[in-house]
């Protein structure tokens, strides 16, 4: 008997929203934006789900499809981050940063 592969349909990649970044199913937010929530801020699962208005199960599905993809994750959040950082500096040389404090 062959086993059946069943996939999780929550995470898609569709080149119209986000650049093609795997996201939510029918949403804008990316598995990139809950991971950087999970593991830089510290938001359970049950946070994530309710400040993106999201079930359970799609936070966990995007979490589940981060550590499958881990190394190519960490890489394109490690570019956006570098980008970041290189327009704050710009910003900052121009004078056109805004402080908080």
């Amino acid at each position: 008997m062959t086993p059946t592969v069943l996939s999780i349909d929550a995470i898609v990649s569709d080149p119209a929203i986000r650049s093609g970044r795997p996201s939510i199913a029918g949403r804008t937010v990316t598995v990139a934006d809950l991971v950087a929530h999970y593991l830089r801020w510290g938001a359970t699962p049950e946070e994530l789900a309710a400040q993106f208005k999201l079930t359970l199960g799609q936070v966990h599905a995007a979490l589940a499809y981060y550590y499958l993809h881990k190394s190519a994750l960490d890489e394109e959040m490690r570019r956006d981050q570098d980008l970041a950082d290189r327009l704050q500096a710009e910003l900052a040389e121009q004078g056109k940063l805004g402080r908080l404090d």
